[in-house]
């Protein structure tokens, strides 16, 4: 499967960084794009045929991903469609906020639209750790198999519908982000607790790390875990109460549904 990437800024930059390194494609089969060289060096030195051009970029690709900027989605779609064969290719949308019936409108050619897919991945696809969210389009069963093939070997996919595809977007791709935060906090509390910055910050990796690794073996909700370790009287009942005190769980869930929000 031959895939070209239109964008290499964070994500698309992320996208190319892990499809690179898995060894599901070779690196001579991806097609990296971008209006500025000097974001291209790094992808050329993984194996990646590298170009300023996009219409260059997709001419021989299977799988076209456009990876860019909402706002140039359109624009992008503009200049690669007349260059585009539908017949045999497919098109892959991880701008956010972009809904199917617009993508296929600027996508039209004669009536004719590509098999679509939207998807939503997070930043740690670069390191084939992400979660992934896709919504199919027009495309048959075989399509979307050897799509959702492609990005289960860069993390955990979901085949959803589009009217999920915004709470998968905040809990996921936002919600990232929402992890890095608290990391951060927790990092700057280990200082004030008396560790230098960054063997805190080991020990609040390799804690999250625990914790992730304990849920997905065992299948526990949260709550059963902390029960574990929340002994009558303790210090760790404290803590908590003290974090809901100030308002943790509902700030962690105020700050999703406002990311869903237009």
């Amino acid at each position: 499967m031959r895939i070209s990437i239109i964008g290499a800024g964070a994500m698309g930059g992320s996208f190319a960084e892990g499809l690179l390194k898995s060894g599901i494609v070779r690196p001579s089969d991806v097609t990296v794009a971008n209006p500025h060289s000097d974001k291209l060096d790094h992808f050329a030195e993984l194996g990646a045929s590298v170009t300023t051009d996009n219409k260059a970029a997709v001419t021989a690709a299977d799988v076209v991903a456009i990876v860019v900027k909402p706002w140039l989605v359109e624009q992008v779609i503009n200049e690669i469609k007349p260059v585009m064969d539908y017949n045999r290719q497919m098109v892959i949308n991880m701008a956010a906020a972009i809904d199917a019936n617009q993508l296929k409108a600027w996508l039209d050619k004669d009536g004719n639209v590509p098999p679509l897919f939207q998807v939503i991945p997070n930043t740690a696809i670069a390191v084939r750790t992400s979660m992934t969210f896709i919504v199919p389009i027009g495309a048959d069963d075989e399509q979307t198999a050897a799509v959702k093939q492609v990005f289960d070997n860069l993390g955990q996919t979901y085949i959803t519908d589009e009217q999920h595809l915004g709470a998968g977007t905040t809990l996921a791709s936002c919600g990232i982000a929402y992890a890095m935060r608290y990391f951060r906090a927790a990092s700057e509390g280990g200082v004030e607790l008396g560790f230098k910055a960054d063997v805190a910050k080991d020990i609040v990796l390799q804690t999250v790390k625990g914790a992730v690794e304990l849920l997905q073996v065992n299948g526990n909700h949260p709550e059963a875990e902390i029960d574990k370790v929340t002994t009558p009287g303790g210090l760790t009942i404290r803590g908590l109460n003290e974090m809901e005190h100030a308002g943790f769980t509902s700030a962690v869930i105020r700050g999703l549904k406002a990311a869903i929000n237009q």
